[in-house]
């Protein structure tokens, strides 16, 4: 069993964040499961991932120090992740490659910022593999 039942993050304007994100996630074998008028909710079979508008009605803020980590079945679904992020308003925040500092082997992974300033990495071979 995970520990993790969902995450979810704040983002300014659903239809804005969907249409970067229901690429994104694709790049992942993903996709968007269901949404209101108050969230975008992505995963594979469940929901995982959310995206949400602020419940208390005030402004997003991207979290300092957060950063959210999706896992990839191959180093490719890692280049084309960071690539379209990149591509669609995205930045790169370290460029995909292994990472012979991690505390496990074979680790391949790159980090991006979403439009909205979150900071996600996607990885190959990390701690779920």
């Amino acid at each position: 069993m995970n520990i993790i039942d969902h995450l979810s993050i704040g983002v300014p304007d659903l239809k804005q964040a969907t249409s970067f994100y229901d690429g994104l996630m694709e790049t992942l074998g993903c996709k968007r499961l269901a949404t209101s008028d108050g969230f975008a909710a992505y995963g594979k079979d469940t929901v995982q991932f959310l995206l949400m508008l602020p419940a208390d009605g005030q402004a997003y803020t991207p979290g300092n120090g957060t950063h959210i980590c999706f896992a990839a079945n191959t180093r490719d679904s890692v280049e084309a992740f960071h690539a379209f992020a990149v591509e669609n308003g995205g930045q790169c925040e370290g460029q995909p490659g292994p990472r012979p500092e991690y505390p496990i082997p074979n680790v391949y992974t790159t980090f991006v910022r979403d439009p909205f300033g979150h900071k996600l990495e996607v990885i190959f071979n990390g701690f779920s593999s």
